[in-house]
């Protein structure tokens, strides 16, 4: 996938032929962690700074870039990170500050501005948002531009990209916009939801940055960047849900409620934290539309165009709507594009996902553990409580669901794309892995799982997993209204596996 977003970019060299080094702060941070991504791609070479290097450990591309352990309000941190620095990307925000958080922008801004004209640095890159015409701009927004402002005032050249709502899974307005619009059918919202927005795919942003490294040098200005749709935020909230196969939102606007209390109810329904939820929130009062387009003239759009917000939405949903639980959820792999989230993305991040996770220790020979996993379902049955199986199937029958009818095609053996009573087998590793995903009616998606791993003193351990994925209101609601079953169900079902 970065192939396509990369499509058409020049690569920025040395004097001597080589790529040019770039240093990228905020690196675990959403953008900063896939544009590095994007960077190697590209062929360039990267150093990160880092508060604590270890937190970079989870990253796909950790052993591919140079590591400089630092605070960037350490002005010697800053300049040993900066030396030999060809492009220099400036991605620090401290919108998780509790007090204070714009004397903490100015204070880094200005340490970083002067180690970069000192370190003589050939360029800054600086993902801001777009600045509203308007007066009375949020505290988060007259932050950002003055940051912007101090690194262009820095005497090296300075690109500064200016984005409004970034959509992408991980994003955090991308996530407030998830939450809202999946968990609440029926909304009595604020005012500021019919402010006109312009969003952006977190594709076309990273594109942006990474052309940024190669335009002239004389360039030294600040550029609105957004994608091809306008609207307001309650039509972006029907679009997404028409994107995430949701019915349409009933939303009543009304002109009360301050941000204050906005954010206060926005942190009710998601899981976006507070004081980031605030703040985003504050900076919704404005509208937030790319001026010009003058920056597609410097960097051209990709050979399909810039990306709709309804295919971006998409790009961000792939993973659940295919049930790539293995890649989506736990990060065995690298993730495709950068729309999709990372494993070291924030917990409230990707969507909600609920699981349910058992864990025993056996004695008993693998292979005799493994034929029990195997034989699960059909006339078989599940556990001491298949009881509660037949009840599910029943219901799953009565709303027009397979049941459990459909049994095994055999009664010891399993192969990938069998039905397995209301389930079918999605991937099976013999005598290490079986995951199968529930084809049963419900508001959602969701996968059981089972692994076997022996240890060297010849125990085993079986991890079972069962993971849902909630469509909606109904979805969240139908798995609190099984949850107590699953007290009964689920350990009966590991402990079996383990004993016998």
């Amino acid at each position: 996938m970065t192939a396509s977003i990369l499509q058409g970019l020049k690569v920025l060299k040395t004097s001597d032929g080589k790529p040019a080094l770039c240093l990228v702060t905020g690196a675990t941070g959403y953008i900063g962690g896939r544009l590095i991504r994007e960077l190697l791609g590209a062929g360039y070479r990267v150093r990160v700074l880092a508060r604590n290097a270890a937190r970079l450990a989870d990253h796909p591309w950790a052993n591919q870039v140079e590591v400089i352990e630092g605070d960037a309000t350490d002005a010697t941190a800053v300049k040993k990170a900066l030396a030999n620095v060809d492009v220099a990307y400036y991605l620090l925000h401290s919108l998780m500050e509790k007090r204070d958080f714009e004397s903490h922008e100015q204070h880094v801004a200005e340490i970083f501005a002067d180690a970069a004209r000192l370190q003589k640095v050939s360029r800054i890159v600086y993902l801001g948002g777009i600045i509203p015409k308007e007066d009375g701009l949020s505290p988060h927004m007259s932050s950002r531009a003055n940051t912007g402002k101090i690194l262009r005032s820095s005497g090296v050249p300075t690109v500064e990209l200016r984005a409004g709502i970034v959509i992408g899974s991980g994003s955090a307005s991308f996530e407030m916009l998830r939450y809202l619009t999946e968990r609440l059918p029926f909304m009595i919202t604020p005012k500021w939801l019919n402010v006109r927005i312009q969003p952006i795919a977190v594709r076309d942003v990273l594109r942006y940055l990474v052309g940024a490294a190669s335009l002239p040098p004389e360039i030294n200005e600040s550029f609105d960047i957004g994608g091809p749709d306008v609207f307001s935020y309650k039509v972006m909230m029907q679009k997404y849900a028409e994107a995430a196969g949701l019915r349409k939102r009933i939303i009543i606007p009304v002109p009360v409620m301050t941000p204050r209390l906005s954010s206060g109810w926005v942190g009710l329904v998601t899981p976006v934290p507070y004081t980031l939820a605030r703040r985003l929130v504050a900076s919704l009062k404005n509208e937030v539309v790319a001026k010009d387009d003058r920056i597609r003239k410097l960097i051209a759009d990709p050979k399909d165009g810039l990306t709709p917000f309804k295919r971006a939405v998409e790009l961000a949903l792939v993973r659940i709507k295919e049930a790539h639980v293995e890649t989506r959820w736990t990060g065995a792999s690298i993730p495709g594009t950068p729309s999709e989230p990372l494993p070291t993305d924030p917990d409230w991040a990707g969507g909600s996902l609920y699981k349910d996770v058992r864990t025993e220790v056996s004695k008993h020979p693998a292979e005799e553990i493994w034929k029990r996993i195997e034989s699960i379902g059909g006339n078989n049955g599940y556990s001491t409580a298949t009881w509660a199986w037949e009840l599910r199937g029943l219901a799953d029958k009565v709303v027009g669901g397979v049941g459990l009818r459909r049994g095994r095609r055999d009664p010891n053996l399993l192969q990938v794309g069998d039905a397995l009573d209301f389930w079918r087998v999605e991937e099976i590793q013999r005598g290490h892995l079986l995951r199968l995903r529930a084809e049963m009616k419900m508001p959602g998606l969701a996968w059981l799982e089972f692994r076997l791993e022996t240890a060297p003193d010849g125990t085993s351990t079986i991890t079972q997993t069962a993971t849902y994925a909630p469509k909606g209101l109904l979805g969240h609601l139908y798995w609190w209204s099984v949850w107590p079953m699953h007290g009964i169900v689920f350990p009966s079902m590991v402990k079996k596996m383990a004993r016998g």
